[in-house]
């Protein structure tokens, strides 16, 4: 019945796509190392289309809907049904099931896991969409895994990773399944003898105050974001609390934060995507600045510090670079400014300025 589909989820999967784009009439797409390419020759049909929004739920929905979506072979996929111009579509995010080893991601493995390790505080891993935050936690967490014993509360929309108890005891939610949103899930989580909190994307005010709360009280809490650096992170967390609030937030955060890693995927020269990240570890100048409203300080911190457990993304792109893993092209376009691009390469090539 969802042959068709599972035929082109079965084509995204061999070609190691990202995403799969699907709109009635249209010749499906997908996502492949950044870069969107044509798949087969065939538009999309009305009926199967129907079909499919039916097997995700979607029929009684007039606009926007996030699913998931288990093919034939059980391979599993995110799911948003939309329309476009009264036409139904979709896009399907492959859910890969397998836990990738956290030291071949291109993380800083010992700041990472110095963070997993702590028994209470917010880590926040950020980026933009498909830059692969699940991925760092659910490796992070794995990692973990092998080593200690804690109970892991996972609040997912949907569960991407599935863990296998080692040392750890899981409880995975999915919102839409076993709870209503991020914010009645991690409410709720602080009842279940949690040590560790996974909370899939902090959205909303409720989320950000409830998680403040779980680490003022003990717990771990990690945490994504859709932002682009540790400046915009920070700036955008305390934004979702309402003015009347804001104050309380950031005395909270300024104790609680533990850290936080900002990543993007750039085009790799060896082909694939490789991950350039800037990081920053939360003491006692750090929870200063956010005190004192002087987030855009820390950004200054991270290009000067000489400790690597701080840095900016300049120089983790042109670390990139002089590897040989990114071109140059690459480097700057990712970079923004060609200025910083340029003296930051010649610096570093110069022994003017410190490789971290």
């Amino acid at each position: 019945m969802l042959e068709f589909f599972d035929n082109l989820c079965l084509v995204a999967r061999q070609h190691g796509a990202s995403d799969l784009f699907l709109l009635e009439g249209a010749i499906p797409q997908i996502r492949l190392n950044g870069e969107l390419r044509i798949v087969g020759e065939n538009p999309v049909d009305s009926a199967d289309m129907t079909r499919f929004w039916v097997h995700c739920g979607g029929a009684e929905r007039a606009y926007d809907f996030d699913t998931s979506y288990v093919a034939s072979d059980q391979s599993r996929f995110r799911v948003n049904l939309f329309r476009s111009m009264g036409r139904r579509g979709a896009v399907l995010r492959h859910i890969r099931t397998e836990i990738p080893g956290i030291e071949t991601l291109g993380v800083p493995v010992p700041l990472l896991t110095s963070w997993v390790g702590r028994r209470a505080g917010l880590v926040l891993v950020t980026g933009p969409t498909g830059s692969g935050k699940s991925t760092t936690l659910a490796a992070a967490i794995e990692w973990l895994n092998q080593r200690a014993s804690r109970h892991v509360v996972t609040i997912e929309d949907p569960i991407e990773y599935l863990f296998t108890p080692r040392g750890c005891l899981f409880t995975q939610r999915e919102v839409g399944n076993d709870t209503d949103t991020f914010a009645e899930g991690l409410r709720r989580a602080l009842r279940q003898s949690p040590d560790i909190i996974f909370v899939g994307e902090i959205r909303d005010s409720i989320t950000a105050t409830t998680a403040l709360q779980a680490a003022e009280t003990g717990h771990l809490v990690l945490a994504t974001l859709h932002s682009v650096d540790v400046i915009e992170t920070i700036e955008r967390l305390l934004r979702l609390f309402p003015t009347t609030e804001r104050d309380g937030a950031v005395h909270v955060l300024a104790r609680q934060l533990v850290g936080v890693l900002s990543q993007r995927l750039l085009p790799s020269m060896q082909g694939g995507q490789m991950l350039a990240c800037e990081h920053v570890e939360n003491e006692a100048a750090t929870r200063k600045w956010i005190l004192e409203g002087r987030i855009r300080e820390i950004a200054d911190f991270m290009q000067r510090s000489d400790n690597p457990r701080n840095r900016d993304m300049l120089h983790s792109i042109v670390d990139l670079v002089r590897r040989g893993v990114i071109s140059e092209d690459t480097g700057l376009k990712a970079a923004g400014s060609q200025q910083n691009f340029s003296r930051a390469l010649r610096g570093i090539t110069s022994g003017a300025m410190s490789s971290r």
